[in-house]
């Protein structure tokens, strides 16, 4: 099996991402709850979606993604969004102050509270991959938590 981790980092990433995995969904017939019901072997992961979703024994789908941000309001929108519950909630990190549009604070101080559990959470998800294949990570490059965070 190949299977690839999306991270999802700042406000930028998050907003991306969860267009991605809307489209993701849509694409392969998966509902806003993770599950499909045209999948025909559950438990059974051979199929090209499950590049990009872990199937729970009970037959939902969770993307393999990460979402991370250094505050809450954008976690909390894809929490609360109609696919919220497509998520693990251990998928989505977020901490109790922004960067500020600044790339100091993202990297060196607020970013660097976040960063062992953001790590953990991704040693996590490829402790349970059989052949990882790499990551794709989707962050911006200016402001605070997408470049200064995802630089670290």
């Amino acid at each position: 099996m190949r299977e690839v981790i999306s991270v999802h980092l700042g406000q930028g990433g998050i907003q991306v991402g969860n267009q991605c995995w809307e489209l993701y969904c849509l694409e392969h017939g998966i509902e806003p709850d993770g599950k499909m019901p045209s999948d025909l072997t559950p438990g059974e992961e051979n199929d090209s979606f499950n590049t990009f979703f872990s199937e729970t024994s009970s037959g939902k789908h969770v993307p393999r993604a990460i979402y991370a941000d250094l505050e809450p309001s954008v976690c909390d929108e894809v929490r609360n969004g109609l696919y919220g519950k497509l998520y693990h909630p251990e998928q989505i990190i977020n901490g109790k102050e922004d960067a500020a549009n600044n790339y100091a604070r993202g990297h060196y101080t607020t970013g660097k509270e976040i960063v062992d559990t953001v790590l953990d959470r991704i040693r996590k998800l490829a402790d349970n991959c059989t052949g990882l294949q790499g990551f794709l990570v989707f962050h911006a490059t200016g402001g605070g938590t997408g470049s200064g965070l995802g630089s670290l």
